[in-house]
């Protein structure tokens, strides 16, 4: 059964505002900046990327920070995923969920997850370090803290590194994600408004 779409944070039919410039309008830091992305592990430019464009030095920051946490972090990939899941739902994402749903069921979160986060429920029969990642990411985004309790629970299952980077890692997503909100970036741009192709 397909997934319905998620509002994206504006109304539907909306006009993107910050699409894909033309190559031959970019200035040498944004063409540099857009070459260092099709380089890298995202093998492109699209998402949020499309309207950090305007800003290459801030893109530039934005990508590395990105980059660690997407492909460096310690967090294992079925927490990072699921998290970046919660936070793109959170916002009202659709190019974030429509993304990383996929990347998460390839990380190993079951599809019954995926489901009852897409449809705003708690997820059931969660692994352990899921369950609390879960809890962590949705009391940070309601309460914009966390409680002692549930500090402790996150300290005990990723370390201090893993809860900063875990805090870091919701933080960047919903930045991101209000980025192309704000920008109208669609869900999946068409090639004709990114350079490179989208990651695997």
């Amino acid at each position: 059964m397909p997934a319905e779409p998620i509002p994206q944070g504006f109304a539907e039919g909306a006009h993107e505002r910050l699409p894909m410039p033309a190559q031959d309008a970019m200035n040498d830091a944004q063409r540099a900046a857009a070459q260092a992305l099709i380089d890298g592990p995202r093998k492109g430019v699209y998402g949020p990327f499309l309207p950090l464009l305007r800003s290459p030095d801030l893109l530039d920051r934005v990508a590395k920070v990105g980059e660690y946490l997407r492909f460096g972090s310690t967090l294992d990939a079925r927490v990072r995923e699921l998290a970046t899941c919660i936070a793109a739902r959170h916002v009202h994402n659709q190019f974030e969920w429509v993304m990383h749903a996929p990347l998460a069921r390839k990380a190993g979160v079951s599809e019954a997850a995926i489901e009852a986060l897409r449809s705003g429920a708690r997820p059931k029969q969660l692994a352990k370090d899921e369950e609390c990642a879960y809890d962590f990411a949705t009391e940070l985004l309601a309460t914009n803290g966390v409680s002692d309790a549930t500090y402790a629970d996150a300290l005990a299952q990723f370390g201090e590194q893993g809860v900063v980077e875990l805090t870091t890692l919701v933080g960047y997503f919903v930045m991101v994600n209000w980025v192309m909100n704000v920008a109208r970036t669609p869900s999946l741009a068409s090639d004709e408004k990114r350079l490179g192709a989208l990651p695997a």
